[in-house]
């Protein structure tokens, strides 16, 4: 009864105190998911040593309420209730913020006590009792301000029954208000929307439509634009391969969900939580571990390039063992290097080439404030530089205009000698 008061009440005053949005963001942060590299393997420092290195700023993590709360709480927005077990989730916060790298935070699976004893897909039967562990979270982690509501709702595999108008009544808004109540920094993400519909799950666009019925409160709109074909790039789709792409938002059609979310929400924050590009060939998604290097600098610009958008979050550090496991890593399953490593690192992309004259943007995503690099280019064998060093803007990003042929190849090198993947100049 006391939480069912906070919410209304705090419901109010949210109502009268709403932030109005801006179209542009004065930057994007990049960051990484990996709840089972950051979880075990290597020790923990090496594992955020290697965050460090790629230049991570931003981590989504998910608290898993089933784990934490095994059982019921008899004070439930009290994180020391001795229901509650934090021990790896304050392993991988604690260390995050002693790295000082960003967390986003999704909650998600009901325990077994908060849903009749179903599996940690089925919605709780009680629409506080997330909002009381988000309380708890919150209130333990008071350095953590970016939140997201569950994993891919539209899709029964991660909710039962995976109804807008549930998800929106029993999960997101009450978790909204008390997330609201405890901080005024707090923002909390809604949708988490897989890219398609399956045969038990909608579509994002449906899943959107439903969620703006049910009144869905939120100050960003968070989606997983994966790729779902071979005949796509981050910035558009081959001939002929959309022609089935109803209700379907990958970052090949990313405007859509530009405009699906004006249109249902209003000019929300667009977080691009969960993305990735399988190296596994024989997935029907699969790409070469070129093409995914390519396709890791190309999304960054296309995200950079799209309004609203605060968030791009890559899936995974480190490929998963195994034919059937996802391949979407920046290392291979022994720990060594795919040339996406180095993307992800240091993004280069073309932003545009008219005539002779070819703008290229990319990222030094390793340190703070501006940054030294060098633009090189591969000339009769060997790497030439393309002016001296250079310093970045104070996010690390840089734009340059230079006048190559078409097929050059180029690359950004630092001060430390290491290198960006290869650009070929089309």
């Amino acid at each position: 009864m006391r939480l069912a008061l906070l919410v209304g009440a705090a419901g109010a005053l949210l109502c009268l105190a709403g932030p109005a949005a801006s179209p542009a963001s004065p930057y994007i942060r990049y960051g990484i998911e990996d709840d089972a590299y950051l979880a075990g393997g290597a020790p923990a420092g090496e594992r955020l040593d290697t965050l460090n290195k790629l230049g991570v700023t931003i981590v989504r993590y998910t608290i898993n309420w089933r784990e934490v709360a095994r059982q019921k709480p008899k004070h439930s927005l009290d994180p020391d209730d001795p229901a509650y077990d934090w021990t790896s989730v304050d392993r991988v916060l604690r260390g995050l913020h002693a790295r000082r790298i960003g967390a986003l935070v999704t909650l998600s699976n009901t325990p077994a006590w908060a849903n009749g004893g179903q599996p940690g897909n089925v919605i709780p039967t009680n629409r506080y009792s997330l909002a009381a562990f988000a309380g708890a979270a919150a209130t333990r982690y008071p350095w953590v301000h970016k939140w997201e509501i569950w994993n891919e709702p539209n899709l029964s595999v991660w909710l039962d029954p995976n109804s807008p108008r549930l998800y929106v009544h029993r999960l997101l808004n009450p978790a909204y208000v008390v997330l609201h109540n405890r901080s005024r920094a707090n923002r909390v993400a809604g949708g988490a929307t897989s890219p398609r519909p399956t045969r038990s799950g909608l579509s994002p666009v449906a899943f959107m439509r439903g969620m703006r019925a049910a009144h869905a409160r939120l100050d960003a709109y968070s989606h997983h634009p994966y790729p779902i074909s071979r005949g796509e790039r981050p910035d558009g789709f081959a001939p002929g391969v959309c022609r089935y792409c109803k209700g379907i938002i990958t970052l090949a059609n990313l405007p859509l969900l530009v405009k699906e979310v004006r249109r249902e929400f209003g000019p929300k924050r667009i977080w691009l939580t969960e993305y990735g590009y399988q190296t596994n060939r024989k997935r029907i998604i699969g790409v070469s571990q070129a093409r995914q290097a390519y396709f890791v600098s190309r999304a960054a610009l296309r995200a950079r390039q799209t309004p609203y958008v605060d968030v791009l979050i890559h899936f995974l550090v480190q490929d998963e063992p195994g034919a059937d496991g996802w391949q979407t890593g920046l290392l291979d399953p022994d720990g060594l290097l795919k040339p996406s490593f180095e993307a992800f690192r240091l993004p280069l992309a073309q932003v545009s080439r008219r005539g002779l004259r070819t703008t290229v943007w990319g990222q030094v995503r390793p340190g703070r404030g501006r940054r030294w690099y060098r633009l090189q280019r591969y000339f009769f064998g060997r790497w030439v530089s393309i002016g001296p060093y250079s310093l970045t803007a104070a996010s690390g990003s840089y734009r340059r205009v230079v006048r190559v042929a078409r097929g050059t190849r180029l690359r950004v090198v630092l001060r430390d000698r290491s290198s960006s993947a290869t650009l070929t100049v089309r």
